[in-house]
């Protein structure tokens, strides 16, 4: 009895530190388990982006393409993603105005597509492999198994046709705007062969077809939009004006994008009081930031605040330096500002001229501008002029 109590007792001390022994390592690999777990080793599957979510991503998407791009890059943006359609997803669609069969068109092709895709990794998304067809790169980027991007990336000319001006000589930008309702003026302003800005009213019958025919043929795109104006004029149906509610300001704007494609910029509609406005000027900026576009003032008044908050809010911007083309729609008078608004181009450097597509007008650029080069004007995108 004296002998077997030692022995039981020491016995058990050791059955005992072989358990906790076994306990320790058990919870140890539990332990090293769950760091591993959170440190990320067994990463989670992310979370579907909800539509905003996507639409977020997008402009991102699309302030990238526009700063990352050679100069005179263009984008638009589709938002298409909701709730009540969960297979549809956000397009971009990006310009870049250099040949991307050459050695420079391709690295600067390769330089977007590796911006784009920096893009993309900082919000998980998973990039479909590139596919090229007939000069064009598509890529597609998702969520899981779920698209939530489509990009597509073109190169495309400078100039609308052969008929190219000259490489020396002032830039002057020719905007033609009010276009949307006339689909002849339209036709008539495409056998024009210059690099000419067409700006298109939104939700007017033809503004789908006129933006989708001008980029086609090789003309830079605006949105005319709509701001209120001082005089009598007939205002839109959906216009920016003056205290706005808060909020409203980004839902119009965003829809009359949307509403005409491929406009890589905009200028107002009349506007002369809500281009007065800092408070609106304020309010519309971080939209068109957002969304890489650019902002001419077409000042038609000179209260304007538009083009300093633009420069304020990192909006790249220009506005018109020359009198308007055609506040007379006779071809003669149209002949005669068109003369002062090349020279005024010589002497400040450059020019941005804004006229209408009246029949007046389109007939004095029809005589006119075969004979810029010997004027010493170089024909421009309006694009090429912001900064």
């Amino acid at each position: 009895m004296s002998e077997s109590g030692p022995a039981d007792q020491n016995g058990s001390v050791i059955h005992k530190s072989a358990g906790l022994a076994r306990f320790i390592a058990i919870n140890g690999l539990l332990f090293w388990f769950c760091a591993l777990l959170l440190g990320g080793c067994w990463k989670s599957k992310p979370e579907p982006l909800s539509p905003s979510q996507v639409h977020a991503i997008t402009r991102e998407f699309a302030a990238t393409a526009s700063s990352s791009g050679p100069a005179g890059t263009s984008v638009w943006i589709a938002n298409r993603a909701s709730a009540k359609q969960p297979a549809a997803f956000d397009g971009v669609s990006v310009t870049i105005r250099v040949d991307t069969n050459g050695q420079a068109g391709r690295a600067a092709l390769s330089r977007l597509v590796q911006a784009l895709d920096k893009v993309a990794a900082r919000h998980k998304l998973t990039p479909d492999p590139p596919r090229e067809k007939g000069g064009v790169t598509r890529l597609v980027f998702r969520r899981e198994d779920k698209v939530t991007h489509e990009i597509e990336i073109a190169g495309h000319s400078a100039k609308p046709s052969q008929e190219e001006t000259a490489q020396e000589g002032a830039p002057l930008a020719i905007i033609l705007d009010d276009l949307g309702n006339d689909r002849g003026a339209a036709e008539a302003i495409f056998s024009l062969p210059y690099p000419l800005t067409i700006s298109v009213l939104p939700n007017h019958p033809h503004s789908v077809d006129i933006a989708e025919e001008a980029h086609r043929r090789g003309y830079e795109v605006l949105l005319h939009l709509p701001m209120q104006a001082n005089g009598p004029e007939k205002p839109e149906a959906e216009e920016l004006y003056p205290g706005m509610p808060s909020g409203q300001v980004a839902r119009l704007v965003e829809g009359m994008v949307n509403a005409v494609p491929y406009a890589v910029g905009v200028n107002n509609h009349q506007g002369s009081q809500a281009t007065s406005n800092a408070a609106l000027m304020k309010e519309l900026m971080p939209v068109l930031r957002e969304r890489g576009l650019f902002y001419i003032d077409s000042r038609t008044a000179a209260t304007t605040v538009a083009y300093d908050t633009a420069r304020e809010d990192g909006v790249r911007t220009g506005f018109r330096n020359v009198p308007f083309l055609d506040d007379l729609a006779e071809t003669g008078a149209v002949r005669k500002q068109l003369e002062i608004a090349m020279r005024e181009a010589r002497r400040k450097g450059g020019g941005i001229a804004i006229g209408h597509p009246h029949p007046a007008t389109l007939q004095a650029l029809k005589e006119m501008l075969p004979a810029a080069q010997k004027q010493g004007v170089r024909l421009v995108f309006a694009s090429d002029l912001v900064h």
